[in-house]
């Protein structure tokens, strides 16, 4: 199985809105997640906007690390998960794909959506109960100060 240490992945934030993706496993229900991914030979900063650009089509500038927080499942793909917070620059956000060796072929980034930080009433149901992505932005929210 592919694994990585740390992924690093960007809460994409505008206008009290932060962008998640829908990735959806080539053998498995879909999910939603921060996008990211594992780092290459470059800077945490320079694979956030790699990976931004490479999942969302967004252009985006890091402005400053998080959290860092642990995987909750031992067996995971990541032991850690480190978020930087980013603005965008331009783009249009829409699905992108996962070019990385060992991942491509294992699944499609088929949806991005904006939720809306203020208010997670209106938030899919697959991400109140998912319990690497909900905690995280959880976390995320009450660092930002919408909590």
């Amino acid at each position: 199985m592919f694994k990585r240490d740390i992924r690093y992945q960007g809460a994409i934030v505008q206008d009290d809105h932060i962008l998640l993706i829908r990735y959806q496993p080539k053998d498995g229900a879909s999910f939603w997640l921060f996008p990211g991914g594992g780092r290459e030979d470059e800077t945490e900063e320079a694979c956030v906007i790699r990976e931004m650009f490479e999942e969302t089509h967004l252009h985006v500038q890091v402005e400053r690390l998080l959290c860092e927080m642990p995987s909750p499942h031992s067996d995971g793909f990541y032991k850690w998960y480190k978020t930087y917070l980013c603005s965008p620059l331009g783009g249009e956000p829409r699905p992108g794909h996962e070019p990385e060796p060992g991942a491509a072929g294992l699944g499609d980034i088929v949806e991005v959506a904006w939720l809306d930080l203020r208010d997670e009433s209106g938030w899919d149901e697959a991400i109140t109960t998912d319990s690497i992505t909900y905690p995280q932005l959880i976390k995320v929210r009450a660092l930002l100060g919408y909590a």
